[in-house]
Parts: C-alpha cells; sequence; structure tokens
C-alpha cells in the first residue's frame, strides 16, 4: 500500500473544510485525466489537485494510507511521479506536497469532482497549457 504524511495543519485544513471525511482523489494533474483542471505536456508530475468524490472511484483505487485515517485514492499512473516520502503540508494559505527526491507542487488545489466533471460535460476545461 503506498503511504503519505499528511501535516496536522493540512488536516486541520481539510477538517475546517469539513472533507475530512470525505472520499479525496490525489491526481497529477496535467491536463490529461478524468478530474484534471490544469497542465499539459511541459507541465507533467509538477501540478496536483486534492479532488473530492462521494464515493470511491474505480479509476482512482489504490488508497494512500496514511496516520489521521484521511479517505485519499490515486492511480497507477499518479504513482508515476511520486518518490518515496511522500509529503503533504499547509502553509501560509497553500497546499504542498514533496517526496525524498523533490519539491512537487506548492499551490496544490482541492476541487469537487462533481463540479469538475459538469463542468467537462459543458465542454468548459480550466487553465489548460499548450506548452
Amino acid at each position: 500500500m503506498a503511504k503519505i504524511q499528511l501535516s496536522d495543519s493540512l488536516v486541520d485544513l481539510l477538517r475546517r473544510k469539513q472533507l475530512a471525511t470525505k472520499d479525496l482523489i490525489l491526481l497529477t494533474d496535467d491536463g490529461g485525466g478524468k478530474y484534471s483542471l490544469q497542465g499539459g505536456a511541459c507541465t507533467i508530475g509538477t501540478n496536483f489537485t486534492l479532488i473530492v468524490i462521494d464515493a470511491p472511484d474505480q479509476d482512482y483505487p489504490i488508497p494512500l494510507e496514511n496516520a489521521q485515517g484521511i479517505h485519499l485514492w490515486t492511480s497507477t499512473y499518479d504513482l508515476i511521479f511520486l518518490e518515496t516520502g511522500v509529503k503533504m503540508d499547509y502553509r501560509n494559505g497553500q497546499i504542498s506536497i514533496k517526496d525524498d527526491a523533490h519539491a512537487l507542487d506548492n499551490a496544490v488545489q482541492i476541487a469537487n469532482g462533481a463540479d469538475v466533471l459538469a463542468a467537462f460535460a459543458q465542454g468548459i476545461k480550466v487553465n489548460g497549457s499548450s506548452c
């Protein structure tokens, strides 16, 4: 099982936003995924998003084990971009993610999965990049 360390400040943020008991997806936001809001070829592996979902999504079947019991999921594809020692933190109004080898993203977004899918169904794509 994949593991992630969540800082107390991040868990407090999730609690304040009433997301600590929700299912969350951690995805590499590269423009190609089901819930991808941003990115493109030149940003693969540098943007991450937490997607709030109502129930586990079969496209993101891998649980990310954490000490706080947050229901966090990802996919085999997204794991490609994470080395050992994945940590997420919340400081100065921003969520960051890093691993033992890299500082990955200092501006992780949180988005509602149902809203993202509804926007995509209407042909709306957010923050696309064409490097």
